[in-house]
């Protein structure tokens, strides 16, 4: 190897000495999880506040320094909560931490739930279609309407069975009178070109 040559090879791996290189981590270190989440409530020592607003399970609440409320917390064998960390000062409570993340998490899929945008899913079937079918599509119906989720079910007429619309309409609406147990009508069957169509809606 030349010398121009070797010169030029360490000219492009030459490292700024702006950079800091680390030791590398352990298989300990690598994996391991952080203590706690930045979204979880802090408690115990996590507490920063030199004073806190500690709160009973009846209501009433008292001015503590930090120290004062770990030192109840640690005598009655519960955790100090800090469930109000904006207020002033911070608002604690005594209590087991794992069941109160728990009711959090509960409460917080529970709001995820009621604000789910609402979507409307299609069920449809033909003038010939049979019983088992029939049966299959009411279940996949249920399913859309446990998630709380609009139904529209639609039947379909083709050719020599326009001439026979009333057979489509009584199918149509016995299939919406297998569901009445998880669904109410939203729209009631109306006519669209060769169609029937019924929106529904979950059951309150």
């Amino acid at each position: 190897m030349t010398l121009s040559l070797f010169t030029g090879i360490l000219s492009a791996f030459r490292i700024s000495s702006s950079v800091v290189f680390l030791p590398p981590l352990s298989l300990r270190q690598r994996y391991s999880r952080p203590v706690f989440n930045i979204n979880k409530p802090r408690y115990n020592e996590q507490i920063r506040a030199p004073e806190v607003l500690l709160v009973a399970d009846d209501g009433a609440a008292e001015k503590l320094p930090i120290a004062e409320a770990l030192r109840r917390a640690q005598e009655s064998g519960f955790d100090l909560i800090e469930v109000s960390p904006k207020a002033v000062p911070p608002v604690v409570k005594l209590g087991d931490y794992g069941s109160f993340l728990y009711r959090l998490k509960k409460k917080e899929k529970q709001q995820k739930s009621h604000s789910k945008q609402t979507e409307v899913k299609v069920i449809r079937f033909g003038f010939r279609t049979d019983t088992g079918d029939l049966d299959r599509l009411a279940d996949r119906s249920r399913e859309f309407l446990a998630e709380r989720n609009m139904v529209k079910v639609s039947v379909t007429l083709r050719g020599r069975e326009l001439s026979n619309q009333q057979f489509a309409v009584d199918k149509l609406k016995k299939f919406i009178l297998g569901l009445a147990d998880a669904a109410e009508v939203d729209q009631p069957a109306k006519k669209q070109g060769n169609q029937y169509i019924v929106i529904l809606r979950p059951k309150k």
